[in-house]
């Protein structure tokens, strides 16, 4: 059975999000009481919008300079939840943009690796490769080696055989 959905406007459901999300960051039930949403409904808004909140961070991105992003990302490394939420309104920010930041901050450095570190990660790639084909090279004179050998030991059996059948001849060649 198909439970009939309420319409709300979307005036109403922007006004009642942008006071779910941050900077606000009204309580839901208080809204639910208030508003007469109910709360599973808000917290589905919610949830909903607050993935927007990332695209949201993207374009806050350009509000502030790199050195300002430092300083804010260095300034709530130490804050619990609830100082890290105080923060974030008192600048305008959800704390989804801090940790955005952050995770980019680290991933940038960690992919520009300085050129003598490319200039060393090549030189032992070449050397890797050298001494690849070196082992190839010896894996291949061993096993050239290994049959002349077996060839060997073969030709000395055949000889050992051809003299020991003279010593004693057989019975069809009387």
């Amino acid at each position: 059975m198909k439970r009939k959905q309420a319409k709300y406007s979307d005036e109403l459901k922007q006004s009642i999000i942008a006071r779910l999300l941050a900077p606000v960051n009204a309580s839901i039930p208080e809204l639910s009481k208030e508003s007469g949403i109910p709360v599973g409904t808000l917290y589905t808004w919610r949830h909903k919008y607050q993935g927007d909140a990332t695209t949201v961070a993207q374009s806050n991105k350009n509000q502030f300079s790199a050195a300002e992003r430092l300083d804010i990302i260095i300034a709530t490394a130490a804050l619990n939840e609830v100082e890290l939420g105080e923060y974030c309104r008192s600048k305008g920010l959800y704390p989804e943009q801090i940790s955005a930041w952050k995770q980019a901050l680290i991933k940038e450095d960690a992919v520009k690796p300085t050129r003598e570190e490319r200039a060393r990660t090549r030189a032992q790639e070449n050397k890797i490769k050298s001494l690849q084909r070196e082992l190839h090279r010896k894996e291949k004179a061993l096993a050239e080696a290994a049959a002349l050998l077996v060839l060997q030991k073969k030709l000395q059996a055949l000889l050992d055989n051809e003299e020991g059948e003279e010593k004693f001849p057989t019975s069809s060649a009387r």
